[in-house]
């Protein structure tokens, strides 16, 4: 059983099934928003483009807001999603209230946090599909000013760069002024930048566009100050996915004047990787410039933030990709979560990379991968599964719960009609 979906935002590639699948394309609606309470019942295909759009005129976002435009609310809560405020909101499934999951012995069930199925509701994110797909989710608001004032702070080590986080994440403020969202970009070991949002009502600065010709990772190392609205500051990843859309030409200046506005956007460089995919250009390409070989390195990890001094410089000597965005994170409570079990009293630091790397010819499959893996692992670290996985059954089992997975999967599934989540993301690649 799986989901017939238009896009997608996973990067491993996945079996050639012929077998059709749900017709979900009824479930992508908001189905009310409560101002009062600040919740909103939604669908589990709705995505956050479309739910922001709906809850912002109430002066209202979800607690954390993933950075591209199509990611959906069941998505981000099965599969993790991350955001500027998740050092104050940790992860969006911490703000479900509850959620109606359709499982794979064919009956829906609504999960909350207490109660019958609190097995199914700790369970669920990070399942990935292996315990059944949200149909619909209540989740929790807040309230949230017209504008974000942005302050772009520079440090000149990985050091101070992580002291900063962890000082912030603990006060709530930098240099007396209240922080609302935060993240980081490191252009280089001694060029990292700290990006403070405080959500604001008055404009203090000029409001900036970076929709249309300017971009917006480019502006961090030119300016100190910066104001967008809260709408775009939402989405000012999603423009240039980042800085990736510069492998399509999306950032030649000559180009980005003809290339439609409306094409900018990360679901259609993901439909562009696709179409590489299916007709191999850039290995055609790298065959004629005699490039050994190439490997994809796109992956979301976690460490702690006293660890992730040492995992920039690891992987500036073995990887080499630059810039990565780094994204401060700590969860809400004290709950568990078996599936994605980080500590919940450790700030922890999402480091993103994003690119390929060129590796000697007959390189075994996923060398570099593995090796980030295994740093990760001794640092004290998780990864996130969207993207392509090479753990050994046992390391998968200790990292992922999937001891709690496989009771939760017993009684909600006891005929096996979903796959488990080891063949789903690391098998079935």
């Amino acid at each position: 059983m799986r989901l017939a979906k238009s896009s997608s935002n996973l990067f491993r590639p996945r079996a050639d099934v012929q077998t059709p699948g749900l017709d979900v394309s009824g479930l992508a609606g908001v189905i009310s928003i409560d101002p009062a309470a600040r919740t909103a019942d939604v669908q589990g295909m709705c995505t956050y483009e479309d739910l922001v759009a709906t809850t912002l005129p109430h002066g209202l976002i979800p607690l954390v807001v993933p950075q591209l435009k199509t990611i959906t609310l069941g998505g981000a809560v099965t599969g993790l999603g991350i955001e500027s405020t998740s050092f104050r909101n940790g992860l969006p499934h911490e703000s479900v209230i509850e959620m109606d999951i359709l499982t794979g012995a064919g009956g829906v069930i609504t999960a909350r946090p207490d109660g019958e199925h609190t097995d199914l509701f700790e369970a669920f994110p990070n399942s990935y599909g292996s315990l059944g797909y949200a149909t619909r989710l209540r989740i929790e608001l807040e309230v949230v000013l017209p504008f974000v004032e942005l302050r772009h702070v520079r440090f000149a080590s990985a050091d101070a760069a992580a002291r900063a986080f962890a000082d912030i994440v603990e006060h709530g403020s930098y240099e007396g002024k209240r922080v609302d969202a935060m993240d980081g970009t490191a252009f280089s070991p001694d060029e990292i930048y700290v990006s403070l949002g405080s959500f604001t009502e008055t404009p203090s600065y000029p409001i900036s566009d970076y929709t249309g010709q300017h971009i917006y990772f480019r502006s961090i190392a030119e300016r100190t100050h910066d104001l967008l609205t809260m709408h775009d500051y939402l989405w000012r990843w999603d423009t240039d996915w980042f800085w990736c859309s510069a492998a399509f030409g999306a950032q030649n200046r000559l180009l980005r004047r003809i290339w439609p506005a409306r094409w900018r956007r990360s679901d259609v460089y993901h439909q562009l990787i696709g179409l590489d995919a299916r007709f191999g250009v850039i290995d055609r390409l790298d065959k004629l410039r005699r490039v050994g070989g190439r490997e994809r390195v796109i992956q979301d990890i976690e460490v702690p933030v006293d660890r992730m001094p040492e995992f920039l410089e690891w992987f500036d000597d073995r990887i080499g990709m630059r810039p990565v965005w780094l994204c401060p994170l700590r969860l809400r409570g004290d709950r568990v979560w078996p599936l994605y079990p980080l500590d919940a009293h450790t700030t922890y630091v999402n480091v993103g990379f994003w690119g390929t790397v060129e590796v000697p010819a007959g390189s075994p499959a996923g060398m570099l991968n593995a090796e980030v893996e295994a740093k990760v692992t001794e640092l004290g670290g998780h990864k996130s599964l969207y993207s392509q996985v090479f753990y050994n059954r046992v390391t998968f089992n200790e990292m992922y719960g999937t001891a709690t997975l496989d009771s939760v999967r017993g009684r909600y599934d006891p005929a096996g009609r979903l796959t488990g989540l080891y063949e789903k993301t690391v098998v079935q690649q």
